[in-house]
Formats: C-alpha cells, structure tokens, sequence
C-alpha cells in the first residue's frame, strides 16, 4: 500500500491542474490550491477567494483530450487558495509545487509550506528549468532533506515520462515514497537525473527543435518540408519540430530557452542554438503563438463557405500560404534506411546530417553531467518526446563511423562517450539478456524495476509454445501461458482463431491458466474487416458465415474454459477486440483502455457475442429497472452510436469491465497484473455458469427503437443506412420474433447475430463504408 494518501498541488496553471487530475485519477484525493485574485483580495466570499483553483478544475473537465478519466476521479479534487488554505496541507502527504518558474515567488512560498507541512511530508518542484540546488538555497536542513524535483510533462494524464532529481541534502527514502507513489498510483515512468539545467529531455529536446529551426531558416527549407525529414525517418511523431512547438506554443520557447542560457556554462553548445530570429519576434508579438493563439507555424484559415484550410507560414517571407506536399523522393525509405538518406548528396539529406549529427553529439555530451547512464537519456526523449528510438539506439540504427565522420567533417568534436566506444554498439543482447555500454566501455544489463513483466524480454530467452502468422503464445511462467496477437494493428482473422482454439486444447491440457496481452499500441482494433471485404466482394458468403459462426463458437470456448481466462488490454479494444475481454473471466486493465463495440460504423453489428454479452451484463449487473426493455435500451444507445470508453474507468461504467475488474496505472506493470489476477483465480475455480436466458421486449420494443431512430432521421441526425444497420441491431436486441414471455437463449441471441452480420455485409452500402475506411482510416459520412 502507498504511504501516500492526499496530495497537496499548489499551482493550479496547465500544469498544476493536470497533475492534480492525474493523481485523482489514481484514485487519490487532491486538494489544489492557487492565489486568491486581485478582485478579491477584500472578499471574505471563499466563492471569489477560490476562483482561481476553480476555474482550472472546471477547465479541466472540459479538456479534450480528457484530464480526468472518470467524474468519480473530478470529484477527488478539492480547491483552495494559499491565504486561507494552506494550513490544510498539514493532512496531506506530498506537497508538489507548480507556481511561476521565478525563484523567489518559488522560495517564499517553501518557507509558507515548511511551516505549515507534517514534520517529514515530502516536497517538489514541478520545475523544468531551475536547478534544486538554487531552490532550496537558505532553507532551514530539514526542508532539503525533504525536497525533490519531481518534472510532469504534459500532459500529465497522457505523457509517461517523470524527470526525478534528488539534491545534496535529499533524504532518499522520501525519494523512494515518491517514486513508487508516481509509478505505481499514477503511472509513470522514472528516470533519474542530474541537478543541471533542463534536466534531460527538455534540455536536449530544445536543442533539438531549435537547431532545426536555425538550420531550416539559414538553408531555405519549408515547414512542410523540415517536419517530414525530422519525423517518420527518424521515429520521431508527425508534429516533427514545427508542428511540435506550435503544440508547446512559440511564445514559451524564448522563456525556455532564455532561462537555460542564463544557468548553462558559457562552453555549452546550447549557446549556439540562442538567436533571436525577426520573423518569430513578430509572431509573438501579433498572437500566432501556436495552436493556443491564432495559429503558429500552421493555421487553420477560413475559407470560401466557412471551410477551414490548413496553411503554413513561408520561412522566408513571413506569409502565409496553402500546405504543400512535400516532394522528397529521398525520403520513400528514410525509416528503413536513415543512413542512405543521411548520406544522400540532396537538400534533405544534408539538413537531416547538420540537425541530427549535431543532436546525437548533444545527447552524448550529456553523460554525465545530466546523467549517469546513456539508458537515462534515451528514456527521457521516448517517454517525453515520444521518439520510438532513443539517441543512442538511432546512434546504433544510423553508425558510429558515420557520426564520427560527420562531426569531423562540420569541426564538431567528437564527444568522449563516443570515441571511447569505437566500434561498439550502446546496446547489445547477450545470452539473452538486454545490455547497454557503461561509461567506463563494460556492458552492463538492463535492469527492469522490480515486479515489471514483460513479453518482450520473456522473448529473448525462449520460443513460443505455439505460433501462426498473426498470433503467439508465450510461457509467462507459473503454469500460465500468454496469447499474443501479432498481426497488423492487431486485428483479428482466422489464423488468430484457430491458434486460440489450440490454445485453450494447450491450457486445458498442460497449463494452469491463460493471459491475452500483448506490447503493441492497442490491444486489438477488431476483426480483419480487409479479409471480409475481399469474401464479400467474390460473393464467398459460406466463408463469411463461417468466419462469424467460428469466431462465435471459439469465444463460447473462451467463455465456458476449465481455467481463467484474464484479458489484459491496453490502447484501444474495439469490436472483436472488445467482445474478446467481454467472453474473459476477468478483464486487468491498463488505465488507458479505449474499449466499445464500434462495428455500426462500417455498417454491421457485432457479430462474435457482444450484443448477448451486454445484454446479459446490462440485464444482471446495470442496476436498472425490471422488465424486458431497460437493458435492451442501455445496449442500443451505446452499440448504435458506437460508444468508445475514453478510459478503463469509463468502460467500467458502460459494463465492459466489471466491479472486480482491475486498472494498472503503469503500461509496464500490466503484464505482472495480469498473471497475478489469473493466478489468483486458479485455486478453486469454476468456468461461469451457463448463460441464462433472458426476457427481451420483442417487436414491440424494436417498434420502440425504430421510432427513436426515425426521430433522428427526421432531424437528419441520422442517414438511410443508420436506419437500416440501427434496425438489424434492435431485430437483435429486441429477441428477433421471440415473444416477450419467452427467455431467449445464448444460442438465439448468437444466431439472431449471425443473421444481421450476414444481411447487413452483403448490402453495396456497408461493403462501400468498409472499403473507404480502409482506405482512409476513418468512417465514411454521408
């Protein structure tokens, strides 16, 4: 159990208010605090005094994406302000600190908090730029010894990374408190820095985006053009660097920049990177600060007919003009061949050399002065800037040899760490085991953070128990075995089908239990509708008949298995995705779930039990009034309308998860959750008792639903062919032509499913919807 039970945010700014959301959505009571305003200095009404606390709560809650994951989470948010409040924190047990980055506002305010704090209450700054060591200057000992840098970035619900910097005087077990507290409760990823100005990834990702942006100035680039060469090429997100600080917003660069000037050593390269250009001055002035203000390096203009056209500035001129694609031949297999594209003798090619030689040296420069690991540094820029690679692994993908030769060519030394390499890769895997280059040139193994598994290490070191094209299955030890999806998106087809059913043969046979996990991005976004699409369109219809009946049959398997069955999902889990955690004993979830039963979209209805599964959870577990059709109502709005949980606390809501069901903040720890939450259901377990049948109001009830329907159309809320797909899922729902006072069965319901799926995928118009979302990526509207 955490020694943690109340947090105290002090700062109820972007940052404040994001962190204090986080910790409620850890399920832990926050109570936020900010200034009283100017207006109400004279106030004695705690209304206008707490204004300030909250309206940030209330923006909070209107925040897209989402800050909280639940309303249950906002309610864990308590507001105040430091005049009339701040005693309070004496019943809370961190203090996090998120006020202006001015030392002295920052310091007077510790010595309010050291007087008003629990003796031993550990407390941080949120701070990105100021050294702790200046912090906690002329503070009384017992602060220091308390006091940590604990760096968010934002945001805090969504971005993993948590910059860890402990001072001189740091008592490291109130560093260790905090630290389990960040990755346990609200699921971060530590790394652990250096006192040194902008920590790790701040101080290199700045480095980064304004080298790129000097470069791209003085050499005659586009926006367009950089953002695509310092993106996909190098895993680096789509933003690239323009988009990226338009996200941050460009009025704060020269914040950033100027307070990590003023503290770094006048040697550093981060010097050079410090120039005032006029075009962005002007910008500023005139609001164009980003997506925040009126546009930045991008806008969105509106057009002819009120169309909103994406433009982006011309470095050169200042104006602004249409988006142009970028025409960069050099960059078809950039991601697969840096080096080539590095290499190239082209415009692109030598830009990319320039920014990312430059970078690289950057990032070694700093071990160890910002840290005492390359590990550290590659960390940071995954889980702050979301690179897929890390510096020192793209070091590895790219060449040694090349960035030493590049450097020598631009006069850039040759940092130490790197020439003390020579021929070395930074990382290796030895008997099986992951390995990075110390310091001192002796490879050294990685180390998870104890109680952390995960598949990709199990995979190092074994072979899978089974295997298809699109599937795994891995022994996790303890007489548990771990199905894998592995095919693209993981979407489901009939090689993942038939590998299951061989599966729960293996399990039933030799094993104890079964954990469905797997490491990509999302869980599963349903079935292979590709495959569907392509039956359909050589009318193979028994091949779809038996792609729905087997994937029926194999999930019933699923359901009624002799051993548990614990569904681990993470991303998104959408269609037959989600009906996989629905046939699951139990569902541990990572906090970040996006889980519904999307198949209306493209013109069908789940076709693998979801309907039945609902409904049976809706009728038995949703606490609504008796009767055939409260249930059938509840499943209709949210299939019809293709509800997705927008975290595993909503899908706990919509019945997707159960009360017992459980949440792992930490993505690293779900795995270790997982087989923990099947194991613990071995001893004693009975497969789930048989579905019982259920009353459904029949064709009056779908009467029912189809006039709600025909009210949106009317409103033209909905379109023809919504009327259509929304009539087959009530047909369903509704019982099909069973008598109100007739239980319809398991079997029923799953054949009512079969039938719909059938009718609907051989109509031209959901055939079209499947064929333009998967050549768009989204649904079709009309």
């Amino acid at each position: 159990m955490s020694e943690i039970k109340k947090v105290a945010v002090i700062g109820s700014g972007v940052m404040g208010a994001g962190i204090a959301a986080q910790v409620a959505n850890g399920g832990v009571p926050v109570l936020l605090l900010d200034i009283v305003p100017k207006d109400a200095q004279d106030s004695t009404d705690p209304v206008k005094r707490n204004a300030v606390a909250a309206g940030a709560v209330e923006r909070l809650k209107k925040a897209d994406p989402a800050a909280f994951m639940s309303e249950r989470a906002a309610k864990l948010v308590s507001i105040g302000n430091i005049d009339d409040n701040l005693a309070d924190i004496a019943g809370c047990d961190w203090i996090v600190e998120v006020v202006i980055e001015r030392l002295d506002i920052k310091q007077a305010l510790y010595h309010r908090i050291d007087a008003a704090r629990k003796p031993g209450t550990p407390v941080s700054s949120n701070t990105s730029t100021i050294p702790l060591a200046h912090l906690v200057e002329g503070l009384p000992d017992g602060f220091k010894k308390d006091f940590l840098v604990t760096h968010f970035f934002n945001p805090p619900r969504y971005m993993r990374l948590l910059e860890i910097v402990e001072g001189a005087h740091t008592d490291p077990a109130q560093t260790a408190k905090v630290v389990r507290f960040c990755d346990y409760v609200l699921g971060k990823s530590i790394v652990d820095c250096k006192d040194s100005p902008g920590f790790i990834a701040n101080r290199l990702g700045v480095y980064w985006m304004q080298t790129a942006v000097l470069e791209a100035i003085d050499g005659g680039l586009t926006v367009e053009e950089v953002d695509a060469i310092m993106g996909r090429p190098f895993g680096i997100p789509k933003t690239g660097v323009f988009g990226l600080i338009d996200l941050v917003g460009l009025d704060l660069m020269p914040h950033i920049t100027a307070s990590m000037s003023a503290t770094l050593p006048k040697s550093d390269p981060f010097h050079a990177t410090v120039r005032e250009e006029a075009l962005i001055t002007k910008m500023i002035a005139e609001g164009y600060t980003g997506r925040k203000g009126k546009g930045g390096f991008y806008r969105l203009n509106r057009g002819a007919g009120g169309r909103k056209d994406k433009q982006a500035i011309d470095l050169a001129t200042g104006e602004y003009r249409a988006v142009a694609k970028v025409d960069l031949p050099e960059l078809a297999d950039a991601d697969k061949r840096p080096l080539k594209f590095l290499q190239s003798d082209t415009k692109a090619g030598r830009y990319a050399a320039r920014v990312i030689s430059r970078v690289l040296a950057y990032a070694a420069n700093l071990v160890p002065e910002a840290a005492d690991e390359i590990t550290a540094i590659d960390d940071a820029m995954r889980l702050g800037y979301n690179w897929k690679l890390g510096p020192f692994q793209l070091i590895d993908k790219i060449g040694v040899e090349w960035l030493n030769a590049q450097l020598a060519a631009e006069g850039v030394p040759v940092p130490a760490l790197v020439a003390n390499a020579g021929t070395k890769t930074f990382y290796r895997i030895e008997d099986g085991k992951r390995q990075y280059l110390g310091r001192d040139g002796v490879y050294r193994d990685l180390v998870r953070p104890e109680g952390v598994i995960m598949l990709e290490d199990i995979k190092l070191v074994s072979k899978p128990v089974l295997k298809s094209s699109s599937a795994s299955v891995w022994d996790i030890g303890d007489g548990v075995l771990c199905f894998e999806f592995t095919s693209k998106s993981n979407s489901l087809d009939q090689s993942i089908m038939n590998l299951l059913e061989k599966t729960i043969r293996t399990v039933k046979e030799r094993y104890k239990a079964l954990v469905i996990y797997n490491e990509g991005t999302n869980f599963s976004v349903g079935a292979n509708i590709g495959v569907a699409l392509f039956a359909a369109n050589i009318a193979a219809w028994s091949e779809i008949e038996t792609m729905i009946s087997s994937g029926q049959a194999i999930y019933k398997q699923l359901k009624y298995a002799p051993f548990p069955v614990v569904s681990a999902p993470a991303g998104m889990a959408l269609g037959g995705g989600c009906e996989i955690l629905l046939h699951s004993d139990a569902i541990q979830a990572h906090a970040e779930t996006y889980a519904g039963l999307v198949e209306v979209g493209v013109g069908l209805i789940p076709g693998w039990g979801g309907c039945k599964e609902m409904l049976n959870r809706w009728k038995t577990l949703g606490g609504l009034p008796n009767g055939p059709m409260p249930a059938t109502v509840k499943v209709f709005e949210m299939i019809s309308t293709a509800v997705v949980s927008k975290s595993a606390a909503l899908a706990k809501e919509m019945l997707i998860l159960r009360k017992d069901d459980g949440i792992t903040m930490n993505r690293n720890r779900l795995l270790a959750d997982a087989k923990a939450k099947a194991l613990a259901l071995v001893d004693g377990y009975q497969p789930p008792k048989p579905y019982e049948p259920i009353n459904l109001p029949g064709a009056a009830g779908k009467a029912g639903l189809d006039s709600a329907v025909a009210s949106f159309h009317k409103r033209k809320l909905a379109t023809n062919y919504d009327v259509t797909v929304s009539g087959a899922l009530a047909e369903i729902l509704t019982g099909g032509a069973a008598d109100p006072t007739d239980p319809v069965s398991e079997d029923d319901l799953l054949k009512l499913e079969r039938r719909a799926f059938l009718r609907l995928i051989k109509t031209p118009e959901t055939l079209a919807r499947i064929e333009h979302i998967l050549e768009t990526g989204k649904p079709l509207r009309n």
